[in-house]
């Protein structure tokens, strides 16, 4: 039984108005008591509100048109907050969206309650499943990210983990939202749901076309065994899930998407007749205990996306670089000879460079559409067998396909080196011209900033990096930088003092300092003028010779820092005094920025230190 709380009229009001007007001021005279008449349905339910307020700012800011939804809601929630109400407003919002969303929406059934859906992986299979297709300049990935988007502005799913861009990774289904799907799903012969306290399989009309399993037993088992699955386009496996209670995967001829990710008792056995699935486009093995691929995978000619992370899948198949189509490969090993063919990759992760060959290495330049790019750089064990000089030249390799990649469309580059250093990528020239993500953060990857990241980068939104040394010059570098969100260091050796000049790091939002000894930074006026979060390790003694002031004052936007206390030799009272300042400093703010401290003495560790000075004066 749902127990629906409710809004007072002033807050029902500032939810409603906020989502279309901006503010309860702008809205129009004409539309106040029209307004009031359709919050008066919605009872004060806050989704309710959003739900129709969501529904009303897509539409003529007219009194007609907001008649016509008034009275398509009901009296349902007017009098009572039952759920028949609330459903009838959740389903007037779904009927409002266009037939290609409501196809996505519907798509979300898949997967269980509560279930947070990351964004990459569930456009993918969009896309597998076909239903986006290519706008005149953009890309099928750039509509379904839109179409991901418009689902969260009409308040249609819930938007989770947002970036520093403001942007969703992910989004949750409400779950009086997702009844609504699965029933609606159910109606359509859309998706058949097995277990998750669904009955649609025995209530089922027609063959099955999306099968998602959540929960299965024996006797689930014995019902599925019964059913034609030869038509089924997709199936999804969620993790609960017993694997000696699943289908044989030779039943499912017509299957596109398969998505077995973070099934942990899934090994080798249940990938027999893979190699038949001719139709497959998305394949999702990750966290899985599967350790190979079919021999003859390259029967998977419609391959587009393989995702094999956290698996026991070390080498690939040899007919593997004949999958001509795929376009996202994470969480391969090592890379075949002749990779260099499969020109349509736009995302490639997991490789590691000292491990790989040079010829492989320098295939990676023929990679024309390679947008994304994670690779490890790394000396294991049994790279010790191979000549530095042999490392050398797989550096060189590898420099000289990024200098190439650079030139097309790589946006995304992360590099794990551990332990190894970078430097040899300081020479990278042409600059990566399209790169908007940079990360090497393991510690010690350069010893000062490569000699690349320049100005001219324009559009570089997110670096993090690890340096051994920083310097003022370098921040003057970076804050010179125009697109830049997201600026994350970590230095490793000295303490530094740290001026961050006005007028630079015109856009960042956020800022991170892991200097591990410890820094002092002081934010002078006009700097990181729109910076919102701040986080930074600070060192106690080198602040109290500046007299405890960071500038936050000057940080116009600022609404959180978390503040790392790096105490050495600094005594309780000198870190209590630092805690006070940045305190005052923060709440004289406009914005009274929230400051959360790591490592702030406790009142126990006053009293002690109290005591310890107390008995020295008795001892003197």
């Amino acid at each position: 039984m749902y127990e629906l709380g409710s809004l007072s009229d002033l807050h029902s009001q500032s939810l409603f108005h906020k989502r279309i007007f901006g503010s309860k001021d702008n809205c129009p005279d004409i539309l106040e008591e029209v307004s009031n008449e359709i919050l008066k349905k919605c009872g004060g339910l806050p989704l309710a509100i959003i739900s129709i307020s969501s529904l009303l700012a897509n539409r003529s800011a007219t009194k007609h048109e907001w008649e016509k939804v008034k009275r398509s809601i009901g009296s349902a929630l007017e009098n009572n907050h039952s759920l028949e109400g609330m459903n009838s407003i959740l389903c007037l919002s779904y009927n409002d969206l266009p037939p290609n969303l409501k196809t996505c929406l519907l798509y979300l059934s898949v997967f269980p309650e509560d279930y947070v859906i990351y964004r990459e992986r569930l456009v993918r299979r969009w896309i597998a499943e076909g239903f986006i297709s290519e706008v005149r300049g953009q890309s099928q990935q750039e509509v379904a990210e839109n179409y991901f988007y418009e689902l969260i502005n009409k308040s249609m799913v819930q938007p989770a983990y947002i970036d520093y861009d403001g942007k969703a990774r992910a989004c949750r289904v409400h779950d009086m939202m997702l009844e609504i799907i699965i029933s609606k799903s159910a109606e359509e012969n859309f998706i058949t749901v097995v277990g998750g306290g669904q009955s649609s399989l025995a209530n089922r009309q027609g063959f099955i076309r999306r099968l998602s399993i959540q929960y299965i037993d024996q006797e689930l088992a014995f019902s599925l065994a019964n059913e034609d699955l030869s038509h089924v386009r997709s199936l999804t496996i969620i993790p609960s899930c017993c694997s000696k209670h699943l289908p044989s995967l030779v039943q499912f001829e017509a299957l596109r998407v398969l998505d077995l990710q973070g099934c942990l008792d899934l090994d080798d056995s249940y990938t027999n007749g893979m190699d038949k699935l001719y139709q497959l486009k998305y394949l999702n093995l990750g966290g899985t205990r599967v350790s190979k691929l079919p021999s003859r995978i390259e029967l998977l000619f419609n391959l587009e996306t393989l995702i094999i992370w956290h698996t026991q899948v070390r080498d690939l198949p040899a007919g593997f670089v004949q999958l001509a189509k795929l376009q996202h490969l994470m969480g391969v090993h090592d890379l075949p000879n002749g990779i260099g063919v499969m020109r349509k990759l736009q995302l490639m992760s997991g490789f590691n460079v000292y491990s790989s060959s040079k010829d492989v290495l320098v295939d990676l330049g023929n990679f024309t559409s390679l947008e994304e790019l994670q690779v490890f750089v790394v000396m294991h064990s049994y790279c010790g067998e191979v000549p530095p000089p042999e490392l050398r030249r797989r550096e060189e390799a590898f420099l000289s396909s990024l200098c190439k990649l650079g030139t097309y469309k790589l946006r995304d580059l992360n590099i794990n080196a551990d332990p190894a250093s970078l430097e040899f990528l300081d020479s990278w020239s042409p600059p990566p011209s399209c790169l908007q993500k940079f990360t090497a953060s393991m510690m010690d990857s350069f010893t000062n900033f490569p000699k690349w990241v320049t100005p001219a980068l324009t559009n570089l939104v997110d670096l993090d990096i690890a340096l051994t040394e920083l310097t003022e010059d370098d921040l003057l570098t970076l804050g010179k930088l125009p697109s830049l969100l997201r600026l994350v260091i970590k230095l490793s050796e000295k303490y530094i003092k740290v001026r961050v000049q006005g007028f630079s790091f015109p856009s960042l939002k956020v800022f991170d300092l892991a200097n591990i000894p410890g820094a002092y930074v002081t934010f002078l006026k006009g700097s990181m003028p729109k910076l919102e979060n701040l986080e930074i390790r600070l060192s106690v003694l080198m602040a109290k010779t500046d007299g405890f002031f960071l500038g936050i004052e000057h940080l116009a936007r600022l609404k959180q820092a978390k503040i790392w206390l790096m105490r050495d030799a600094a005594t309780i009272s000198e870190t209590k005094a630092l805690t006070a300042a940045i305190r005052s400093e923060a709440g004289a703010h406009h914005n009274h920025v929230a400051v959360i401290f790591v490592g702030e003495p406790s009142e126990e560790d006053s009293d002690s230190e109290k005591s310890t000075e107390d008995d020295r004066t008795d001892g003197n």
